[in-house]
């Protein structure tokens, strides 16, 4: 459960102080008194400090800060400041040895605030908690993830409703853990005192666990809330393992014991759960470092019990490795045996000279009364111990799974189990019973661990490896239908090789137990195979079913007889209970042997048959089928007409016509419309055409009406020519490509040629000319040209202004060339000599205008050169005035 907390604050001088002489804390509760809707407790934070810290250390906080929040939904509760009530101590050091070297100088003390707070009765209760930014430095056990050194949070959960029954007046108390110091020699056995009493009599459970970072604190000034999380150990250390791999807890009493690691601080976290009646109430922590120091004392080691399930011999050995062990004395307890019941060695092998329970002793230093020290310990010697469990052939998922213990003991029984079902990501995979049941989710394999003790105190550890499949998928024939004259073979598969199949009901089949039996029902029958791989674990079978039908017919319906276009195909039908078809003639079909096959005949007349069977059940029938040719649909040629005249349409092949599209159509629905003043460039008609043959469909055909539009032009409507000049015409037709007919007049007015389109004018004054053509299919067009004939000489005349305001006069600036077959060279400067237009062709002038902006009014000078019709050349140059 995710909580947030706020830093608790020590300010001297808005310096950040940093609170390295930390070395651990608790947070206990303690209930006070109750209403019906709330409950009063006095909530208590533990620091302790190190008094021999060295370096950048800080008193005991003068104040904390403890946020209180609200299980049921991470909400805040309530932040309390709350001062230093008092220090305590130093604390106790128990069981220091006396025959030391290099002893430890260990002196703490404990701060204690307490604060008390009415909570309002909820479902999960409460968490209180305290963070800081800084635990002492150089800590062996732990990656320092904040720049300021690794932080800690001191926590503990209030329970709610939930975990307390629902009785509002039920309060709490909660563990509070011994605050004993031990002394701890590297490489020597120890012992770490983290038990703890309950004020209710609670029962609890202990383990080491990780501890809390300080989250985003920097220092230790209040800041905003932020998460905690779990500290990042080194390799070799956990939040399970804080002393290394040889190092336990005993979950029943708390006492931390093993072999030391190397010498350095270490911190180590115990969490205590209380259970009331078999009923979880609350989860209750410790957070200490802990000094493992360069010393040595005289100590004889056991382990508390050994056993020996495999002989009768057993080999001891003193756990510690001290200097200062120089002799040592064993008693085996074992007055029977053939060989020595003592022994001066340091790892002496003893064989017991029969089964039972034997106390051994280890002496060291015997006879140096000062530094001795002495070990008793319980060896169980019950040999013929083998572990061993049973579990199916097969597992599937989703379906219980049943071990069972299959361990052998010679002497007594297995009376304690510990199973571990081998699923990451929970801890609901384990059981404490000798034939427990699990269900495995996912396929996959699983490594399941067996521990096994008897009641003489052996002890073994079992793991074999399972794979938990799907259930076998079973294929089967389907279901289907036989004559009641026949048998069927029926089929089934499995996914799992191996396994017994089982069939059931046990009538007309010849055999319930094999993969593929005949059966020859008379009536209606649903047969039920199940397949089981493993028969004493049926829980993982599968089932299936199919049903046989039986019949004394084969009962048969066709589709009607029909007609159709030659060249069409046609999906004929035959339904019934039939398992087989087969048609014929086959030719002409897409498929003989299925029940709905297209047909193409290419016959006037077909007929087909169709025979279905089940087994030896058999009917036939027929469908006919005939064809008629398809319309010869013909829309008639293209053809060609002048444009405002009309065409006449004539299609053929069929009675009925249907012309599409039906504009410009005087009647869509007849073999010859007229086509009325189309207009276009052309247009095109289908016609679809149906006959009464027996063909009931429509062939198309198409035609294009094209539109002659005639025009022609005689060229400039306005032109000039000079005194002896001879005037090219010429003719320009529009709208076909077609042999044209031409026709000039006047006849008498200097024309070369009356019937071509360029003839020459000569003409001695102003005179208009006109042009008649005619095309091939009869459309006409005609244009005239009228001629301005001066008596001067080929020139370039300019105008001397103009007028450039878009009236349509004078509005462009340009040569007029009499005589002139071309303008060379044309252009036009403002006062400062800017060019401001220039050209070079006949007609072409300027607008007024530069780069697209009118030019104010002024006078403006222009120069051209062109050439006349006697191919001599022309230069002029004058001004003119731009007026706006």
């Amino acid at each position: 459960m995710r909580k947030f907390l706020l830093l608790f604050s020590l300010v001297i001088s808005f310096q950040h102080i940093y609170a390295k002489h930390i070395t651990g804390g608790e947070m206990i509760y303690d209930f006070l008194s109750s209403t019906t809707t709330t409950k009063t407790y006095r909530i208590t934070l533990i620091l302790f400090r190190d008094e021999n810290c060295a370096g950048n250390c800080s008193q005991m906080p003068a104040s904390v800060r403890i946020g209180i929040y609200n299980n049921d939904d991470n909400s805040t509760y309530n932040i309390i400041d709350k001062t230093l009530d008092s220090i305590r101590g130093p604390l106790s050091i128990i069981n220091a040895p006396t025959c030391i070297t290099s002893a430890p100088n260990l002196v703490y003390n404990a701060g204690f605030y307490s604060i008390v707070v009415t909570l309002s009765n909820n479902s999960n209760g409460y968490a209180a908690a305290y963070q800081t930014c800084c635990r002492i430095t150089n800590i062996s056990n732990i990656t320092v993830t904040n720049t300021n050194g690794e932080g800690a949070t001191y926590t503990t959960n209030i329970p709610g409703n939930n975990q307390l029954g629902n009785i509002s007046t039920v309060g709490d108390n909660s563990p509070r853990f011994s605050r004993n110091i031990s002394v701890v020699c590297y490489n020597n056995a120890f012992s770490l005192d983290f038990s703890a009493t309950d004020p209710n009599g609670d029962s609890l459970s202990y383990i080491m666990c990780s501890g809390f970072n300080g989250g985003s604190a920097q220092d230790a000034s209040p800041i905003d809330p932020t998460p905690y999380g779990d500290l990042v150990y080194q390799s070799g250390f956990s939040g399970s393992t804080p002393l290394g791999i040889n190092a336990f807890i005993n979950p029943r009493t708390g006492i931390i014991s093993g072999i030391a690691p190397a010498p350095g601080k270490y911190v180590v976290s115990v969490c205590v759960s209380s259970y009331r009646n078999g009923q979880y109430i609350s989860t209750h922590r410790k957070d200490f470092i802990i000094t493992v120091a360069s010393c040595n004392f005289a100590n004889a080691t056991l382990n508390p019990n050994y056993v020996t399930c495999d002989g009768f011999s057993y080999s001891f050995t003193n756990l510690s490795s001290s200097p200062l062990n120089q002799t040592y004395y064993w008693n085996f307890g074992d007055p029977n045996s053939l060989s020595n019941n003592t022994s001066t060695l340091l790892s002496p092998t003893h064989v017991f000279s029969d089964t039972g329970v034997y106390r051994i002793k280890l002496v060291v230093n015997k006879n140096d009364p000062s530094c001795a020290d002495s070990s008793e310990a319980i060896i169980r010697v019950f040999p013929g111990f083998v572990a061993n469990f049973r579990y199916p052939t097969i597992m599937c998922k989703d379906v219980p799974v049943n071990f069972s213990d299959n361990t052998s003991a010679s002497y007594g029984f297995p009376n304690k189990w510990f199973w571990n079902f081998g699923v990451n990501g929970t801890n609901a995979d384990t059981s404490v019973i000798g034939a427990p049941t699990y269900t495995y989710r996912d396929t996959g394999t699983y490594n399941i661990n067996m521990i096994v003790e008897s009641n003489k105190g052996c002890k073994d550890t079992i793991s074999k490896t399972i794979v938990i499949v799907d259930r076998p998928k079973l294929s089967l024939t389907r279901d289907t239908i036989i004559c009641n004259v026949d048998s069927l073979h029926l089929n089934v598969s499995s996914s799992i090789p191996g396994g017994s199949f089982s069939w059931q009901p046990n009538y007309a089949i010849n055999n319930t137990s094999i993969a593929s039996p005949t059966v020859k029902p008379l009536v209606d029958t649903t047969y039920y195979v199940s397949f089981v791989v493993d028969p004493s674990y049926p829980a993982c079978a599968t089932f299936d079913s199919l049903k046989v039908r039986v019949v004394d017919t084969a009962s048969l319906q066709v589709s009607h007889d029909t007609s159709i276009c030659l060249t069409d195909s046609v999906q004929i039908f035959a339904s019934g209970n039939g398992l087989q078809f087969l048609w014929s003639p086959a030719a002409t079909l897409s498929n003989p042997n299925i029940s709905n096959p297209f047909a193409k005949p290419t016959a006037a007349l077909t007929i087909y048959k169709v025979t279905v069977s089940i087994g030896s059940c058999i009917s036939s029938k027929t469908v006919t089928i005939s064809t008629a040719p398809y319309p010869n649909a013909f829309a008639g040629t293209d053809t060609t007409i002048c444009k405002g005249s009309s065409a006449f349409l004539s299609a053929s092949g069929g009675v009925n016509f249907v012309w599409y599209p039906s504009r410009f159509l005087n009647n869509a629905e007849i073999a010859n419309p007229v086509v009325i003043n189309p207009v276009g460039n052309y247009v095109d008609y289908i016609v679809f055409v149906k006959d009464t043959l027996g063909c009931s469909k429509s062939t198309k055909d198409s035609v294009r009406v094209y539109i002659q539009n005639l025009s022609v032009d005689a060229g400039p409507s306005d032109t000039s020519m000079v005194n002896g000049q001879q005037l090219q015409l010429h003719a320009t037709v529009f709208g076909t490509n077609d042999n044209i007919d031409y026709q000039w007049s006047p006849d008498n007015w200097g024309l070369s040629s009356l019937d071509i389109f360029n003839p020459v004018a000569t003409p001695d004054d102003d005179i208009m000319y006109y042009v008649n053509v005619t095309s091939s299919i009869g459309c006409k067009s005609s244009d005239s040209i009228f001629v301005h004939y001066y008596e001067v000489l080929p020139d370039i005349y300019m105008p001397n202004a103009f007028t450039p305001n878009g009236d349509g006069l004078n509005d462009i600036a340009k040569p007029i060339p009499l005589g002139l077959i071309s303008i060379e060279d044309f252009k036009i400067f403002n006062r400062w000599g800017k060019l401001v237009f220039a050209a070079s062709k006949i007609g072409e002038g300027w607008d007024g205008k530069l780069n697209g902006s009118p030019q104010e009014t002024g006078t403006f000078v222009w120069i051209a050169s062109g050439t006349d019709y006697k191919n001599n050349k022309i230069q002029r140059k004058g001004s003119i005035i731009l007026i706006r």
